[in-house]
């Protein structure tokens, strides 16, 4: 098939492009290289099924394509807070010009929801059926609410036009490919770690995530893309680890003797957050395999690499 990938030169979106051509499809990898980069698709730059294409998704575009993944956004604090209007832009005008795309098209089309939509979640684990708790005047809601109107506006377009969508609500994402100064925790940790730093830990460390390796991931994405329900679905790895947890393990596993620096809890920070995936599990039969070990084990090589 003929795939679009918008965000493709991303984290996620690199991962997921290379799988779709490793599966034999063309992919169209669309991205304004705000937060990716052409050296994530550096395996397949020759390759003649990989179509690389500069284009902010805020404005409209037009392919002849089977199916979209609609990846596109910044998606870590440090990067979506530094603009936050061109983050509420591409939250609601890139969805929307994507949907429009695939409902012109009759194909089907994945949106890149959030487990930001549920903000400081009162209900744990958070199911799908769960509204969520976010501010929606506070410093994260550029992300946490342009995805919400971006879940929104999926839904009319699949009411109102028959819109063949798929939601999938992602977890906290590591592995390789994560950006240097990509300001999320396992990244943060990592870097620090490497360079004899102490890790940054916010608040008291006892607040819980868990963190989804990115391979997991893109299958369960694939899985969603493939089946036959809108969502959303919870894709994310239910194994619930603290901050402190987290940072114990990094500091193991990279040998680093630096310690630990508490810092004042940042405004709107979720206390727990943790996926409930009963839905991903029965509708999509997708388990995440990877445990977080074993993962930041394969994650880590690729961060001392990229450092030098």
């Amino acid at each position: 098939m003929r795939i679009l990938v918008t965000g493709g030169a991303g984290f996620v979106g690199a991962h997921l492009v290379d799988r779709l051509l490793r599966q034999g499809h063309h992919v169209l990898c669309l991205d304004n290289f705000y937060t990716g980069s052409p050296e994530n698709l550096r395996t397949w730059w020759d390759h003649p099924d990989l179509e690389c294409i500069t284009h902010d998704i805020t404005e409209p575009f037009v392919a002849d394509v089977d199916q979209i993944y609609h990846l596109a956004c910044p998606a870590s604090p440090v990067h979506y807070q530094a603009d936050p209007i061109k983050t509420i832009k591409t939250g609601f005008m890139g969805t929307l010009n994507m949907l429009d795309l695939a409902q012109k098209l009759g194909i089907k089309v994945l949106i890149s929801s959030t487990s930001e939509v549920y903000g400081d979640p009162e209900v744990h684990p958070q199911p799908e059926a769960y509204w969520g708790h976010v501010n929606p005047i506070g410093i994260r809601a550029c992300y946490d609410e342009s995805k919400r109107l971006g879940e929104t506006i999926a839904f009319e377009y699949y009411r109102q036009y028959g819109t063949a969508i798929r939601v999938a609500r992602i977890f906290n994402t590591y592995g390789p490919l994560m950006a240097i100064n990509d300001g999320r925790v396992v990244s943060n940790f990592i870097v620090q770690a490497l360079k004899g730093e102490a890790l940054t830990i916010y608040g008291k460390g006892t607040q819980t995530r868990s963190f989804c390796y990115v391979d997991d991931l893109v299958s369960g994405l694939i899985l969603l893309m493939a089946g036959d329900q809108p969502g959303p679905i919870n894709l994310g790895n239910p194994g619930e680890f603290t901050i402190q947890e987290l940072a114990e393990l990094v500091l193991e596993l990279t040998a680093s003797t630096a310690g630990i620096d508490y810092q004042p809890l940042p405004k709107d920070d979720p206390r727990q957050r943790c996926p409930d995936i009963t839905q991903a599990q029965e509708v999509l039969g997708w388990q995440p395999k990877i445990l977080l070990k074993e993962g930041l084990t394969r994650t880590i090589p690729d961060f001392q690499r990229r450092l030098g």
